[in-house]
């Protein structure tokens, strides 16, 4: 049956179409939302409202006084500290922001596509096993990870336990919509730690710079701007803010690098000549490759938004639709990418598609990715350096599937290589 059909049957029953919903996205999400675009394309349900129209989800993400990310502070706040990114329009979204992005230097970008290649190179040349390699596991958490230390500034204990950091703070965030206590409770404790471990390093950065030492990353840029105390940019801004570095620069990395190089092993011919360009050391278009993969298998289903008044949605169309103040509105991202009304022939792998196409799930307008310029050599670099190996191919069975455990990110995928 489609999903509208079973959706209708259930009408009355308490939470029943809402946990159908969720359960059809988690499960066939490119499937519920093709229908959905066509047959009702923002659907209002006792839970949340559902957009999924490119042009609406753009309206909806581009209204971030009307459409806020409010609903993240209560899961953010008691991990963090209050944080930016759940603070629309306000002093500490808008001095934090800018403070960060000063820090994030575009000139770095150089600096950072030779870090991650000397570290995809190690990542893989380790993680080998009898030429196999658990993507996940050995390359895709890692290297963001390793990243973290080197460029951010914030290495961990080790880099399990920063996998663990991040991952289970990530899914408090993100994916814990019916907000389970022991989910929030987990992350609430590794924040603790991650805390704990950010003071004492910035205790001995601090020491470190005492003794003219110095380290050129964001910790040590932002221990040596001397903010006055004015702005109110102490040092515990400084560890909320390099928390979150970590928190979201490795879980949304690691699920752009596998999910990419899924839909590209689907495709042997699109596959070849992503190969060709990273041997060839054409960056250009194993980016283009890389963003075009990632738009037809994307990371997110939606981004989460809180209606804070009345709005009328899509007016003057024949989906016009008034959204009450209150609402949660999920903004789906991977059915924009693949809206037709917007998108030229969206289910063909074109390399010619304009950035505001491809690049959807870096957000967009006010909460555009902070590490965007980053991100995007980040990841194709990463995977520039497993494209370059021969023999690359799925891993016989199960294994060579996306693995995700029941939860809400790519766990486990086995490649193999030759030689």
């Amino acid at each position: 049956m489609a999903f509208l059909a079973d959706y209708e049957a259930l009408a009355g029953q308490d939470g029943a179409q809402v946990d159908l919903l969720h359960e059809w996205i988690g499960t066939r999400g490119k499937e519920v939302f093709a229908e959905l675009r066509r047959q009702r394309p923002v659907l209002v349900t006792p839970g949340p409202t559902v957009v999924t129209r490119y042009a609406d989800v753009q309206e909806v993400l581009s209204r971030h006084k009307v459409f806020t990310v409010s609903g993240y502070a209560p899961k953010m706040d008691p991990v963090v500290g209050p944080y930016m990114l759940a603070r629309d329009s306000t002093q500490i979204n808008e001095r934090d922001k800018g403070i960060l992005q000063a820090m994030l230097l575009r000139e770095d970008l150089p600096r950072v596509r030779r870090v991650v290649t000397r570290l995809a190179e190690a990542a893989i040349d380790d993680g080998l096993d009898d030429g196999r390699l658990d993507v996940v596991s050995q390359l895709s958490r890692k290297v963001p990870v390793e990243l973290c230390g080197e460029y951010f500034g914030f290495p961990g204990p080790d880099v399990a336990t920063m996998m663990r950091w991040s991952r289970t703070a990530n899914l408090n965030f993100f994916f814990n919509l019916a907000g389970d206590r022991q989910t929030h409770e987990n992350a609430v404790r590794v924040g603790e730690e991650m805390r704990q471990h950010l003071g004492e390093l910035v205790a001995r950065r601090r020491a470190e710079m005492e003794r003219g030492e110095e380290r050129d990353d964001v910790l040590g840029r932002l221990l040596t701007a001397h903010f006055p105390a004015v702005l109110g940019f102490d040092d515990e801004r400084i560890v909320a803010n390099v928390m979150f570095l970590l928190i979201g620069g490795v879980e949304t990395v690691s699920g752009a690098i596998v999910l990419a190089l899924d839909e590209l092993l689907r495709r042997p011919q699109e596959l070849a000549a992503a190969q060709r360009a990273a041997r060839d050391d054409d960056d250009a278009s194993v980016a283009h490759h890389v963003w075009e993969a990632l738009r037809l298998n994307p990371i997110f289903a939606f981004v989460v938004r809180t209606c804070e008044q009345d709005y009328t949605l899509a007016s003057g169309t024949e989906r016009e639709t008034r959204i009450p103040a209150g609402t949660t509105v999920y903004a789906s991202l991977a059915s924009a990418g693949l809206d037709g009304a917007e998108v030229p022939v969206p289910e063909e792998f074109r390399l010619d598609r304009p950035e505001h196409h491809r690049n959807l799930h870096f957000g967009y307008g006010h909460h555009l990715c902070l590490c965007y310029y980053l991100s995007l050599v980040e990841v194709p670099e990463i995977l520039k350096r497993l494209l370059r190996r021969p023999g690359l191919r799925r891993a016989a069975g199960d294994e060579g599937q996306i693995d995700t455990q029941g939860g809400p990110f790519a766990e486990r995928l086995v490649v193999e290589l030759a030689g």
